[in-house]
């Protein structure tokens, strides 16, 4: 296990001066977007697919700076109810998994995508509530379009050894553990989670349990360090739904924060501890949205936690319990 960094906050710098900055951070793995929401400026899809050269160059920089890839990004909607968008997503998302499999990289990181609340509706609809009922018929033909997109996506991963990691979030069809599962039972084992436990704070969802319930369902394919902080006296007034702007932080019910500055550094003991019993074994990826501090601050403050928390070696014999 070994503490990453998304370099999404970095895109102002080369990927070699971001590659430099973090090695000397003691990082020891980088996730890069190149696809939907993050865009391609240290890694470009374009000029990198198919071409070896351009490949071999990318390796190079992460030799020199004793880096990993623990995975490539692509974050959009492929189930958008307008075709030009959705299909962009899903081109997108397709051709990062053949980058990821040519860069012998085993994890895409992305969202399940929303789709509408039926056929004849422009927007995604998020849906919270099973009453009227036709939010409930709503669900139903989301989930039919989501296992139907899904299945096949699925088969290109497979296809070229390369894991889905959704992302849990709020917006998107799946946005929590059991939803997770649920997709990933109706496809093939290459559909996973990228647990991000930023989104599971303000839902009330137990961090350390859920890790244990996506474990029992090998359903951990990557992981988001970043922590959440709610405030309670502003759920007290309007519950966790919050629809403030994430920059009016005064009034918000809750706030993404730097790891650390949501929860303790003991829970976040607890979190690494957790992972451990449950097998995962990779990247701590750390995706700083934290809009109270910088984007270096907030990251080496995160580093710092995580450093602390984190096991560098495999676990020892138990001599004791023998």
């Amino acid at each position: 296990m070994d503490v990453g960094v998304l370099t999404a906050p970095l895109v102002d710098e080369s990927f070699e001066d971001a590659a430099e900055y973090l090695s000397g951070l003691s990082v020891g793995a980088v996730e890069i977007g190149c696809g939907g929401l993050h865009g391609g400026e240290h890694l470009s899809r374009e000029q990198c697919l198919d071409d070896e050269d351009a490949q071999a160059a990318f390796r190079d920089i992460l030799d020199e700076y004793d880096l990993r890839v623990s995975a490539l990004a692509a974050h959009g909607n492929p189930l958008h109810p307008d075709d030009e968008h959705a299909s962009e997503a899903d081109h997108d998302l397709r051709e990062v998994i053949r980058l990821a499999s040519q860069l012998n990289v085993d994890a895409v990181t992305c969202f399940s995508g929303l789709p509408a609340g039926g056929p004849d509706d422009k927007v995604p609809n998020w849906i919270t509530a099973p009453w009227p009922s036709e939010h409930a018929d709503a669900l139903d033909y989301q989930w039919d379009m989501a296992v139907d997109y899904w299945s096949d996506l699925a088969g290109h991963a497979a296809d070229h050894n390369v894991n889905v990691a959704i992302e849990m979030h709020p917006n998107m069809l799946v946005s929590e553990p059991t939803g997770m599962v649920r997709l990933r039972e109706e496809t093939n084992e290459y559909i996973g989670a990228n647990f991000d436990p930023s989104h599971l704070y303000w839902q009330g969802i137990d961090v350390p349990e859920a890790i244990r319930f996506l474990g029992e369902h090998d359903a951990i394919h990557h992981f988001h360090a970043k922590d959440t902080k709610v405030y309670d006296h502003n759920v007290r007034l309007k519950g966790v739904n919050d629809t403030a702007p994430y920059t009016d932080e005064v009034d918000r019910s809750w706030l993404f924060r730097s790891v650390g500055y949501g929860h303790g550094e003991e829970h976040w003991k607890d979190v690494v501890s957790t992972l451990r019993m449950v097998g995962y074994d990779g990247a701590l990826s750390i995706e700083h949205e934290d809009s109270l501090t910088s984007s270096r601050e907030g990251l080496e403050k995160a580093i710092d936690v995580l450093q602390r928390a984190v096991f560098e070696t495999t676990p020892g014999e138990a001599y004791w319990a023998e």
